[in-house]
């Protein structure tokens, strides 16, 4: 008798991303099998039932197999101030949609997003609307780069 197989890991199927904040969530997508991602989203509700139903909308909408939450890291010992708000809001979307849900450091995804807009002419005064949304983007795009499947990064 053979043994049984483990299960494959997951290689198709969208992965959906979010930059975490008190005030405003940036959302982002990506397909796994092409390991490009794309700024989706930004969700400005101050209560967590309207936010998980913002959530839920884009949800049912583009069917992610994976979630990936961006956690800012301190250089001392001590937890991020965002940490517990984060850890809370990564442990609701795994009971409200029983979706593997994977964090990953952020530390430097507002500022690289910044980085990005200001190289393609938006000014600083300008980006506030769409920040949050791009530094989602940038977390997960580090995460395809950290998977090894962004075709920007080189095969190996």
């Amino acid at each position: 008798m053979s043994e049984p197989k483990s299960p494959q890991p997951t290689t198709a199927g969208t992965v959906m991303a979010f930059d975490f904040g008190l005030k405003r969530i940036g959302v982002a997508v990506g397909e796994l099998s092409h390991g490009i991602a794309h700024p989706l989203d930004t969700i400005e509700f101050a209560d967590n039932a309207r936010r998980l139903e913002a959530i839920e909308r884009l949800v049912r909408e583009w069917q992610p197999v994976r979630m990936i939450v961006g956690m800012p890291s301190r250089d001392d010992a001590e937890p991020h101030p965002m940490k517990a708000p984060i850890d809370a809001f990564m442990r609701n979307l795994r009971k409200r949609f029983g979706i593997e849900v994977e964090e990953i450091d952020e530390s430097l995804s507002s500022w690289e997003a910044s980085r990005s807009l200001s190289r393609a002419g938006t000014r600083a005064r300008n980006q506030k609307p769409i920040i949050d949304k791009m530094a989602a983007r940038e977390i997960l795009r580090t995460w395809f780069e950290e998977q090894g499947n962004n075709p920007s990064s080189p095969v190996g």
